[in-house]
C-alpha cells in the first residue's frame, strides 16, 4: 500500500535560497520536456524511460542540469509523463482537453527525490532532519513517526502560495503488515453502513445518525474582507505580495478546516464499521450544472470518498462506491420509484406506505446497493425495518462543532444507545 506524512518544514534563509534555484531548475527541465516532446521525432522521445536517455546530452548542452540531483531530474520527467497521462484519461471519459501549457515560477513550485538522494535523520524527538543531495539539511517538525515497517520510496519539497515550506514522504507498505478486512460472508446490517453525502447534513447514515455541515461563513467573510484589501493594492508592490499572502493563509485555513472535519469523520467510520458504502458522485458535473456549486465545493466530497478509500486498507474496512443515481427517488423497502423536488425533505412511499427522512431512505439504498456489489444476499433484518424517523428521541444527530473540537461523532457500536463520554472520544487525524 502507498501512502504519505506531510511534515511542516524550516529551512534556514540560505537553504530555502537554494530550494527555490533547484525548484526553478526543475520547472525549466519539466518545460523543456515538453519543448521535446512536441518538436523532436517521437522515435527518440514518447514515454518517460525514453525521455530519460536523452538526460546526459541536456547535461553537455546546459550545464544547469548537472547542478540538481539526477534522480529526481528524472522524476520531473516522469511528471510530465504523469500529467500526459491524465489528460488522455479525462479525453477517454468524453471531457474537453487541451495541451499542457508551459510551466511560469508562480506554477511549479515542488519537486521530488525519488529512490535516492534523501536521507531522514535525528528522529528521536519532536524534531527531526531531512538530508537533500546537492542542498543539505532541512529542519522539519516530526509530529507523527513514520512507521518501521513503511519504506521511505520518495521525499516532495513544496513552497505553499503562503511562503511556508512542506515535505511529504511517499511511502510504502507490505500488504501483510496491514490490519486484515473482514471476511466478506460475516458482514451484515449490523456491522456495515450505507452514507448518503446530503444537502441539510452532510453525512447521513443508514442506521440513523446524522452530522451537520460545517459552518464556514466566518471564514468567508474573511476572506471576502481580505479580498478586498487586495484589491486596492498596486500589484506587483511590495504591499500587493504582502496581502496576496493573507488571503492565500485565509483560503489554507478553509482547506485545512475542511480536511480536519473529513479526516476526523472518515477514521470514525472505518473503525465504527467493517463495510462502508457510499454513493460515486459525479462532483465535477455537479458542480457544472448547480446553482449552490460553492457550497458543494466546500463539502469536497470526492476528496471525502478518497480519504474513505485511502484509509479502508489502514483499518481494516471493506469501502465501496455504488451506483447514485435514484438513490433518492427508490424506495427503500418496496424499490418502487418516486419523484421528489428537492425541497420535499420526507420519503413517503405511495405504494409500500414506508415513511422515513428522505437521506436515511438514499443511504439505506446505498446500504442495499452495496451488498449487491459485494455478491451479497440481502438480511431479512434491515435498517428498512427499524427506520428512525428525524424527530424520535433515538435519533442521533451529531454537530458539526461537536466533530471538530472532539474528534469524533461520539458514537460506538457496542450498543445501539451507547454514546461516548467527551473523556472516552478518541482523537484521530
Amino acid at each position: 500500500m502507498e501512502y504519505s506524512h506531510r511534515y511542516h518544514a524550516y529551512p534556514t534563509q540560505q537553504v530555502a535560497a537554494e530550494l527555490e534555484r533547484h525548484i526553478d531548475v526543475h520547472r525549466q527541465a519539466y518545460n523543456y520536456t515538453r519543448y521535446e516532446y512536441e518538436n523532436v521525432d517521437a522515435d527518440n522521445i514518447g514515454s518517460a524511460y525514453k525521455h530519460h536517455n536523452r538526460l546526459p546530452d541536456w547535461k553537455d548542452e546546459f550545464p544547469v542540469f548537472s547542478e540538481v540531483n539526477s534522480k529526481a531530474l528524472q522524476r520531473t520527467v516522469t511528471r510530465f509523463y504523469q500529467n500526459l497521462s491524465g489528460l488522455s484519461e479525462q479525453k477517454q471519459n468524453g471531457n474537453k482537453v487541451g495541451k499542457l501549457k508551459w510551466k511560469s515560477p508562480r506554477e511549479f513550485q515542488s519537486m521530488t527525490y525519488s529512490q535516492s538522494g534523501f536521507e531522514l535523520k535525528n528522529t528521536s524527538g519532536r524534531r527531526a532532519t531531512l538530508w537533500l543531495s546537492k542542498i543539505g539539511d532541512i529542519n522539519i517538525r516530526y509530529h507523527r513517526d513514520i512507521p518501521d515497517e513503511a519504506d521511505i520510496k520518495e521525499v516532495t519539497v513544496k513552497k505553499e502560495r503562503t511562503g511556508e515550506w512542506f515535505v511529504s514522504f511517499g511511502l510504502e507498505t507490505d500488504d501483510a503488515d496491514l490490519p486484515e478486512k473482514p471476511a466478506l460472508d460475516e458482514l451484515d446490517s449490523s456491522n456495515s453502513v450505507g452514507i448518503d453525502l446530503g444537502i441539510l447534513n452532510y453525512v447521513h447514515t443508514s442506521d440513523g445518525k446524522t452530522v451537520d455541515w460545517l459552518d464556514l461563513e466566518d471564514e468567508y467573510e474573511r476572506l471576502r474582507r481580505e479580498q478586498r484589501k487586495l484589491s486596492r493594492k498596486e500589484k506587483g508592490s511590495n504591499n500587493y505580495e504582502k496581502q496576496r499572502r493573507e488571503v492565500a493563509k485565509v483560503k489554507r485555513h478553509i482547506r485545512r478546516k475542511v480536511l480536519d472535519y473529513q479526516q476526523k469523520i472518515t477514521t470514525w467510520l472505518v473503525r465504527e464499521y467493517d463495510a462502508v458504502f457510499v454513493e460515486d458522485l459525479d462532483v465535477k458535473r455537479m458542480l457544472e450544472q448547480s446553482h449552490n456549486a460553492r457550497n458543494k465545493q466546500d463539502a469536497a466530497w470526492r476528496q471525502f470518498i478518497t480519504l474513505l478509500d485511502y484509509k479502508a486498507d489502514l483499518y481494516g474496512c471493506h469501502v465501496v462506491q455504488v451506483e447514485a443515481r435514484g438513490t433518492t427517488k427508490e424506495c427503500a423497502s418496496c424499490g418502487v420509484e418516486t419523484a421528489k423536488s428537492i425541497w420535499v425533505r420526507e420519503h413517503s412511499c405511495p405504494s409500500c406506505g414506508f415513511e422515513t427522512d428522505r437521506d436515511a431512505n438514499a443511504a439505506m439504498n446505498v446500504l442495499q446497493r452495496g451488498f449487491s456489489e459485494l455478491g451479497l444476499g440481502w438480511p431479512e433484518d434491515t435498517p428498512v425495518e427499524t427506520a428512525l424517523p428525524t424527530d424520535t428521541p433515538d435519533f442521533q444527530r451529531v454537530s458539526a462543532k461537536r466533530v471538530v473540537e472532539t474528534g469524533s461523532l461520539g458514537v460506538v457500536r457496542k450498543t445501539p444507545s451507547s454514546v461516548m463520554t467527551r473523556d472516552e472520544v478518541p482523537r484521530t487525524t
